[in-house]
């Protein structure tokens, strides 16, 4: 569904990201691992289609996303949806929090359009809210302002704002670094329905345990890449490149 073939990016003379590909596919999850500054959230903005890349390119369901104007970038870059390690609430409710996602990033879609019009009405956007904090765990918090959350809490509601809008993939840049075991496990539990409900979901991680939890395939970044790709299982007990198992087994340090 989501496709980054041979993609590069620097930064001025620094080269962070050299000949990247990546597939996403309908409903799974991919881990990203790797050292803190190998890239990871560089490969999340390119999958995001808010970063070009200097070289390749980056397709959703076909279409490259920068081969085409700025109007049809926009309706790709509305199926993708991320959640930053640090959350970013405004300063509202949590249901409004929530709602503005539903509101600013599915205006594409025909059920916001409906809504808009006053076919669905207040209730469907209140549905929707209801049905995204349900999954994060947060339902008894719908009217509590957003910023007397604790962070872990906040960060769930950033999760939910992302899965309100149902976006075909799903961006999540070190969700849970911060956090502790029990919100970190709602957001892992989250990931998982979002795969269920068909959503491609792409988790930049430095936790290999976190990684092997959560993911259908994982692809290791080193050296300015990604050095291999494959099934979650094989990735952590049989390697096909000897840098990934050096760097799984802690020989390899950056």
């Amino acid at each position: 569904m989501l496709r980054l073939t041979g993609a590069a990016r620097s930064y001025g003379d620094e080269t962070v990201l050299r000949g990247l590909s990546l597939e996403v596919d309908t409903g799974e999850v991919v881990a990203a691992i790797g050292p803190s500054g190998v890239g990871k959230t560089t490969l999340l903005r390119l999958l995001a289609l808010s970063l070009e890349p200097d070289a390749g390119s980056v397709a959703l369901d076909g279409t490259d996303a920068w081969a085409v104007d700025a109007a049809a970038r926009r309706s790709l870059r509305r199926r993708v949806g991320m959640v930053f390690q640090e959350a970013s609430l405004f300063d509202a409710s949590v249901a409004r929090n929530v709602e503005y996602g539903l509101r600013v990033r599915r205006s594409w879609s025909d059920r916001l359009r409906d809504e808009l019009a006053g076919l669905v009405g207040q209730n469907g956007a209140a549905a929707a809210v209801h049905e995204a904090l349900d999954v994060v765990g947060l339902t008894d918090k719908v009217t509590q302002h957003a910023d007397s959350l604790s962070g872990g809490e906040a960060q769930r509601v950033s999760f939910a704002r992302a899965l309100a809008y149902e976006p075909d993939v799903l961006l999540l840049d070190e969700p849970t670094s911060d956090l502790d075991p029990r919100n970190t496990a709602v957001i892992e539990e989250a990931i998982g329905e979002a795969r269920d409900r068909g959503i491609g979901v792409v988790v930049a991680t430095h936790d290999m345990h976190q990684a092997e939890r959560v993911a259908d395939r994982v692809a290791v970044l080193l050296d300015d890449g990604v050095t291999e790709v494959g099934p979650t299982e094989r990735i952590f007990e049989d390697p096909s490149d000897e840098r990934t198992r050096k760097f799984i087994s802690g020989e390899l340090v950056y």
